[in-house]
């Protein structure tokens, strides 16, 4: 099979979907693989390195998409990228999707009549997301601090050492969520000595996380009065709610927002999945942040895209197998293989076989057995 890396074109975004290693293993089994010049100097990965592992170097985005078999990608094509998808018949797209967030993606997609394979819908048997887990540890970790630094005067913030120092008060965190995100920010949130709340509607979740905090922060079962009572004299609030290939669900009004404290942060990191507050909009790392009655949205939809070479590595340490099964046995015979590959299937020959794509855009849904043939 011919695989195929582009550069990722997503403002900011610079992270790269395969490293030396995996180019190796893949051109050990008899691939080929196709990187875009440049593609990994984002990741502190020059070409060089991809060469000496059996890379071929490409020139443009239209050499990679035009001869591959298989693209991998680390974000969602966006529209300059659209032209390409229909380049080859039978083109098998692996990538983050996150196509309830966009019907343009998703009609893009429709039209090019090939298939896509969404990493955050990749699902094993006991519910956990094995593709997603590994960015969601680090924009949960990235989360406060980017909200302790936006906390600050110069940035917008009110002014609040998000630590604390003696005699004066450490800020006020709160986390909507208490998944992988959610736990990942609670544990640099907590290691900066803030007072921290984590909110979800699963009470054993939230047993779990007491035990593993051993008090250090209050959990609360999440409700619209809750959130209300804990966000409104927050310093920072945290939204890491996730509906699996769905739209997030919105928690934090632009009224509550007017009762919070001014120069107060809020930082989305679901906004991959539409955000969950209501004037979630995605931004970028150059323009992070947004004014809403007074307080401040950071709302970057690529949060580990500013920390490429880590998130990277974490990244593709998580898809490898997954690529290795698709190249050496197709799409369809990996995903008969493995059913977990199977959840990540979203779109095949023009229609959408992922259910709650379909229903966030009232489009029909195809049963993915109906297609596997």
């Amino acid at each position: 099979m011919i695989v195929g890396v582009p550069k990722e074109v997503k403002p900011d975004e610079y992270r790269v979907a395969i490293t030396p290693a995996v180019v190796r293993e893949l051109t050990a089994a008899g691939h080929t693989v196709l990187l875009e010049r440049g593609a990994g100097v984002g990741s502190s990965m020059p070409d060089a390195d991809f060469t000496a592992t059996g890379a071929t170097i490409v020139g443009t985005p239209a050499d990679v998409w035009s001869a591959s078999d298989l693209v991998l990608k680390v974000k969602e094509p966006i529209p300059d990228e659209y032209p390409y998808l229909g380049t080859r018949k039978g083109q098998i797209l692996f990538t983050y999707l996150h196509l309830a967030a966009s019907l343009p993606c998703t009609e893009a997609l429709l039209a090019a009549g090939n298939t896509a394979i969404a990493y955050e819908t990749v699902r094993l048997a006991d519910g956990s997301l094995p593709l997603l887990t590994p960015m969601s540890e680090v924009a949960g970790r990235m989360a406060p601090l980017m909200g302790a630094h936006h906390l600050m005067s110069p940035a917008g913030g009110r002014g609040v050492l998000v630590c604390g120092v003696p005699g004066v008060r450490c800020a006020k965190v709160v986390i909507l969520g208490a998944g992988v995100a959610g736990m990942a920010a609670a544990t640099l949130a907590v290691g900066m000595h803030s007072e921290v709340y984590i909110l979800d509607r699963n009470l054993e979740r939230l047993r779990q996380v007491d035990h593993h905090f051993r008090g250090a922060l209050e959990t609360v079962a999440s409700s619209t009065h809750a959130i209300e009572e804990t966000c409104i004299d927050a310093d920072i609030v945290i939204g890491a709610v996730l509906v699996v290939g769905a739209k997030a669900p919105t928690l934090v009004s632009d009224q509550l927002v007017a009762s919070m404290r001014e120069g107060s942060v809020l930082v989305d990191i679901s906004v991959d999945q539409g955000g969950c507050f209501e004037s979630t909009r995605p931004t970028t790392h150059s323009d992070p942040t947004f004014e809403v009655n007074g307080s401040l949205f950071y709302c970057v939809a690529n949060m580990p895209g500013a920390v490429p070479h880590s998130s990277t590595h974490a990244l593709v340490n998580a898809t490898v197998p997954y690529i290795l099964e698709i190249a050496q046995h197709g799409w369809r015979g990996a995903v008969r293989a493995d059913a977990a590959l199977a959840e990540g299937v979203n779109v095949v020959e023009g229609s959408v076989v992922y259910e709650p794509v379909a229903a966030t855009h009232g489009l029909r849904v195809t049963p993915l057995a109906a297609v596997l043939g």
